[in-house]
């Protein structure tokens, strides 16, 4: 059994060919399409987060409104940018977040991905301290945003505060219980998933990730996942850690879904998302569905992995993204017993 759910990235554009034309539209549809998942019986509702972008920027007010208008479904990101969040103010909007959710957030986190402008986070007032870099400067506020995540006071009362304060260093407000448990580490890398691991987060390893062997994907990501296992239990957590990996998977079931990924290359290629830094980039699988399943059953990578998240064309509309998600539900996750 699979935990089964949607990425997007929530791409929009005013091009007459898009069905999502506007920042109002993305924000919207995302909602929709939580909706619509959930009623199909998907597992989770996931968005990326990409700043001075014509894609999806802030995700709490998304997570929660989403929130309000689902029951089940878990609500996530893959990945918030740390280099860009101040962590205490962003413990308060999780935490706000998560309880409208009533317990529903699965945050991924990360150092992010490369950006639309130079240095995007010194415009939000963030600059590394001297001799680190802004990957140092990301982990260094995931790890401050971890820390407020256990509840505990730091901050001491005013002796004549406003309100009456419980006794003690306060914490801040509102505080979820359980959501520093539900906490993700995007890695490119082996090395940040064993970091992650030791710091007891969740695992997302995404569609890239940095050449570390010249192999396929699926199989680098298979030995970072087990490497990230391995560290978590050398670091004595007590629960079982939850891993994801992200695919562009079409089941081909009408001509339309023939017309749009027919013609998709199922390989997978490597390059360069950052100077110096060679990235391998998985291929888009899009196969009838019983071809699918064969194709599916020799990914290491998704057999290691608990959780699978289906990156989504969210300009082709709600109603077709839905049927993307539909089609692998009832046509190829029951064949591979992820259902």
């Amino acid at each position: 059994m699979k935990k089964i759910g949607f990425l997007s990235f929530g791409h929009w554009s005013p091009s007459p060919q898009s069905g999502t034309r506007s920042g109002a539209d993305a924000l919207l549809q995302s909602i929709d399409l939580a909706v619509a998942a959930e009623e199909l019986g998907a597992d989770g509702a996931y968005y990326r987060v990409h700043h001075f972008a014509r894609q999806l920027a802030s995700p709490f007010p998304l997570l929660a409104a989403a929130g309000a208008r689902t029951k089940s479904i878990e609500l996530g990101t893959a990945v918030i940018d740390m280099r860009y969040e101040n962590p205490l103010y962003m413990a308060e909007d999780a935490g706000a977040a998560d309880l409208i959710a009533g317990g529903r957030l699965q945050l991924g986190i990360s150092r992010g991905s490369p950006e639309q402008v130079i240095d995007g986070w010194r415009h939000f007032g963030y600059v590394p301290e001297e001799g680190k870099s802004d990957a140092d400067m990301a982990r260094r506020h995931a790890e401050i945003f971890l820390d407020l995540l256990r509840g505990e006071g730091f901050a001491q009362p005013n002796p004549r505060p406003m309100f009456p304060n419980p006794p003690g260093l306060l914490r801040l407000e509102p505080f979820s219980a359980g959501l520093r448990e539900r906490i993700w580490w995007g890695a490119a890398t082996n090395a940040t998933a064993v970091w992650a691991a030791k710091l007891g987060m969740n695992l997302q390893s995404s569609t890239l990730k940095f050449d570390e062997g010249g192999q396929p994907l699926h199989i680098q990501q298979a030995e970072q996942i087990r490497a990230y296992r391995a560290a978590w239990k050398e670091a004595g957590h007590a629960r079982e850690p939850r891993v994801s990996v992200s695919r562009s998977i079409f089941a081909l079931v009408n001509d339309m879904d023939r017309a749009y990924f027919g013609g998709s290359e199922g390989q997978d290629h490597f390059g360069y998302i950052e100077p110096e830094k060679r990235a391998v980039f998985g291929r888009t699988y899009a196969a009838e569905p019983d071809k699918l399943v064969e194709q599916l059953k020799e990914d290491e990578a998704i057999a290691e992995a608990d959780t699978l998240l289906l990156t989504v064309p969210n300009q082709l509309g709600v109603d077709y993204n839905a049927h993307v998600i539909e089609a692998i539900l009832k046509h190829v996750a029951p064949a591979l017993g992820w259902r």
